[in-house]
């Protein structure tokens, strides 16, 4: 897996198969990794660190794995995945004053980075963007992360095309079976192999026929294929999936389904011609980024199952996850779409076929800087909820923390919502000051949002003061023992709550779920009076 990289007769420089053995980002002293060095290109390769006893720990062999593969194999110098640790320089460029932030944090590319969350969590990840941009690159590149050769994960990545079958996808039934099985269950399916791999690739997916890419559904949100009554488990695996265009473009729409699936949306941004001169250099030497992957950043497959669990233990703070509420229950509510209370969504809206936005039109009382639900035609969905949180506990692993922090939660939330909350174009916010490039920027505007709501957030002293979830805190901790009286008291409690939110008039997304769990408990404590009565 690792080659000599150098030319007979040339002196070694620093490899291409290189790990450095000083630690990624050292939390007290040491010092930060290389930065993106051409000279990289050349010289003998080398297993790294990490051969040792025991080796790094999985956090540490990520970040190795992070950094070899922007320095050296994507050549990706975007560091749009900004941290910070203090103050960071900020600069105005370009008549429109256009602000470039020099983060005083290790900062990364998401192009790089989202990929390699997806490899962490075993997600579905989809890169857009041009022809020749390293999106197939950097799927393969996870594959040979994970042990396969580049032979394997070349042969193994299916190619999307208008003439695509289900049988071309997944296996035929061999033809003997077909003649002579009495019933479909003996018939025999010839699987094809790369169902079973930890990672798998799929090519220019929106150019797959409708009927194969609802199959395909089925083994990427499920982990199973069934042909002729036979059923072939795939196990969980990390998705790669690549498109040029994902707003409509290629051979067929992608169905809504499928695109619901997928976890993190990340784009390749342009190449910097100025780093010109390393693909000279790759191209004299017939160097191919995956043929030369240093063994001690690949992960077995039991590290790569260990892997997997350690993310899903990293505990995520009630205090985080609060923002998470708060920012996601802007985004449904919709005040004149119906009549009853719980009706007022803009599924509703539509479920009867009418836009949200004329619908919108006529809440005229909110302010369109604040009130970041008006940006938008839809609400999230479960599975949106679910992936935030899987990849904020990925970013905090990979980042070596002990726990999620908002600014987790802040770097991956918009390549996990890119297309899962559709922008309304027309809403007035986009007319402030500075508005209109969001229109275009999805990921700036998904962040903007974000920070918001954070925003909203701290004024409104939720951390502190959240009569809503104290409410539900006493209700998690049971019914058993209470008295009729002890029940009186809480339904007046929760009655008192909703008085207060009424006399606000102006009613936001976020009050909207608040509302919902507060009926919610007083119907439970109405039952359970009920029950006592009843008892005697």
């Amino acid at each position: 897996m690792i080659a000599d990289v150098t030319t007979p007769g040339e002196p070694s420089r620093s490899p291409l198969g290189h790990v450095s053995n000083a630690p990624t980002r050292p939390h007290s002293g040491g010092r930060a990794p290389d930065e993106l060095d051409l000279t990289d290109l050349y010289g003998t390769a080398s297993t790294g660190a990490g051969e040792d006893a025991g080796g790094p720990a999985l956090d540490e062999k990520l970040r190795q794995a992070y950094f070899w593969v922007t320095n050296h194999a994507i050549i990706s110098p975007h560091y749009d995945v900004e941290f910070d640790d203090g103050p960071s320089r900020r600069i105005r460029l370009g008549d429109s004053g256009g602000e470039l932030v020099l983060p005083s944090g290790q900062s990364y590319s998401s192009f790089v980075l989202m990929p390699l969350l997806t490899f962490m969590v075993r997600g579905r990840c989809l890169l857009v963007g041009g022809p020749g941009r390293g999106k197939t690159a950097s799927s393969l590149l996870m594959g040979v992360l994970a042990g396969y050769t580049p032979r394997e994960m070349r042969r193994a990545m299916q190619h999307g095309h208008p003439q695509l079958t289900v049988s071309d996808l997944f296996g035929t039934p061999l033809p003997r079976d077909l003649v002579e099985a009495e019933k479909l269950s003996d018939v025999d399916v010839a699987w094809r192999s790369w169902l079973g791999m930890r990672v798998k690739i799929v090519d220019e997916y929106n150019r797959i026929p409708t009927r194969t890419q609802s199959a395909l559904l089925t083994v990427l949100a499920d982990g199973y294929v069934e042909s002729f009554d036979q059923v072939y488990e795939t196990g969980r695996s990390a998705w790669y999936l690549t498109a040029n265009d994902d707003a409509g473009g290629g051979t067929y729409q992608v169905i809504d389904a499928l695109r619901d699936r997928i976890d993190v949306v990340v784009a390749a941004l342009p190449f910097n011609n100025r780093f010109l001169p390393a693909l000279v250099a790759r191209e004299e030497r017939r160097v191919r980024p995956e043929d030369v992957v240093p063994e001690s950043i690949v992960f077995s497959e039991a590290e790569h199952d260990r892997l997997h669990r350690e993310v899903l233990a990293v505990p995520l703070p009630r205090r985080v996850l609060r923002r998470v509420e708060h920012f996601a229950g802007q985004f449904e509510y919709l005040e004149r779409a119906g009549r009853q209370f719980e009706y007022r969504t803009k599924d509703t809206a539509r479920l009867a076929g009418v836009d949200p936005h004329l619908v919108q039109q006529d809440d005229t009382g909110r302010d369109p800087r604040s009130d970041v639900g008006t940006q938008t035609t839809a609400g999230l969905s479960v599975r949106a909820l679910q992936s935030i949180v899987l990849y904020a506990k990925a970013m905090a692993y990979f980042r070596g923390d002990t726990e999620v922090a908002v600014e987790h939660v802040r770097a991956v939330l918009p390549f996990v919502l890119w297309q899962k909350l559709p922008v309304d174009h027309e809403a007035r916010a986009f007319d402030a000051p500075g508005g209109a490039e969001l229109r275009t920027d999805r990921v700036s505007w998904l962040r903007a949002m974000f920070d918001t709501t954070c925003r909203l957030y701290d004024a409104d002293g939720l951390d502190a003061d959240d009569p809503v979830g104290a409410a539900l805190d006493l209700f998690d901790r049971g019914l058993d023992g209470l008295s009729a009286s002890d029940v009186r008291t809480r339904l007046t409690d929760v009655e008192r709550v909703l008085e207060d939110v009424a006399s606000q008039r102006k009613l936001y997304g976020h009050l909207y779920d608040d509302v919902l769990a507060l009926k919610y408990l007083h119907q439970r404590y109405t039952n359970y009076l009920a029950w006592l009565r009843w008892s005697g």
